[in-house]
């Protein structure tokens, strides 16, 4: 069952998760639609945040905002991964709160689980072991979001709810040489060694880790829905103590299976090496998505169908990517 409402603010809808959540919202006939670009707030004020919600008045917020990277960026800028993060999500989550906004959805993340959870990994495996070390200050703060959350709820009565997706791609996404997640990296790695002619393509670790991929578009399609439940709905599946759901396609492949993949849709003819001396990271990482699918939700874009979708978006965007 699901309820509608008035004005929504979408924080982050330039970004590859704002975007798709917009045009969902768009899909589905809402038009009060709120977006912000950077130059109009700065989400890391928070005195401007909250002048922003006293003037607008949303009564939904979406908050996709965040800063992201892969395994390189966040081995190199832990600092800012951790700060950016707490304070965006503090800022929007005390600002909803003192201007009575009773809907919230928190965009999290799935590293928020330990490195060796238990497969697939349900939701009440948050905090029961260390965490995978290349973006711990990334999850810590994702986690912080979580709980930030649910303490608004308990103390207040509020009705703000997490999602946890796997790992994202798809149209808007982050394509840069160095600091782009898997897919994009690929991606861009193999086009280019496509346009040179290149005989083989390296990458890092062992290609054994199994990892899980989401359609942007099936994501935001998740997070709508999952917003738009009414609340005896969303928490017969929750609790106060554990309010977050997991969001993915229930399926995982090796990043060897992923690269071979890739290097079908870009073209590539040449070989795929890996280089054993760079971390793999997590080993497996699959989320259990049965509280979501009971929520009447499950994934419909294929990673094969998916990857075109992307490759064809970074095709019509590369220039915006040369020289990065």
């Amino acid at each position: 069952m699901l309820q509608t409402c008035g004005k929504i603010f979408v924080a982050g809808h330039a970004g590859m998760v704002g975007s798709a959540i917009v045009r969902r919202l768009e899909s589905l006939g809402h038009t009060d639609i709120l977006t912000a670009s950077r130059a109009e707030l700065d989400l890391l004020d928070l005195s401007a945040v909250q002048k922003f919600f006293r003037v607008n008045r949303p009564e939904q917020i979406y908050i996709a905002a965040a800063r992201v990277g892969g395994i390189s960026a966040n081995n190199t800028r832990p600092a800012d991964f951790i700060w950016d993060n707490l304070v965006i999500e503090t800022n929007l989550i005390k600002a909803a709160h003192d201007n009575d906004v009773q809907q919230l959805l928190f965009l999290g993340s799935s590293c928020i689980y330990p490195k060796f959870a238990e497969q697939p990994i349900r939701e009440d495996s948050l905090l029961t072991g260390t965490l995978e070390p290349t973006n711990e200050p990334y999850a810590i703060a994702k986690i912080a979001g979580i709980k930030l959350c649910e303490s608004f709820n308990r103390q207040f009565g509020r009705d703000y709810r997490s999602v946890m997706p796997t790992n994202l791609y798809g149209p808007g996404d982050n394509f840069h040489a160095e600091y782009a997640h898997v897919i994009p990296a690929l991606l861009r790695r193999f086009h280019e060694a496509t346009e040179t002619n290149a005989k083989s393509v390296t990458i890092w670790g062992s290609g054994k880790p199994r990892r899980e991929f989401l359609h942007v578009d099936d994501m935001a399609a998740a997070s709508v829905h999952v917003m738009e439940l009414y609340p005896e709905d969303y928490w017969s599946a929750a609790s106060p103590m554990m309010s977050h759901i997991n969001v993915g396609s229930g399926r995982d492949c090796t990043i060897s299976e992923l690269a071979q993949l890739v290097a079908e849709v870009t073209g590539f003819g040449g070989s795929i090496e890996f280089d054993s001396s760079k971390p793999d990271g997590t080993p497996r990482k699959l989320l259990d998505v049965s509280r979501l699918q009971a929520l009447g939700w499950s994934t419909g874009i294929s990673l094969s169908d998916g990857l075109k979708d992307a490759y064809a978006w970074f095709l019509d965007h590369q220039v915006d990517f040369r020289g990065r």
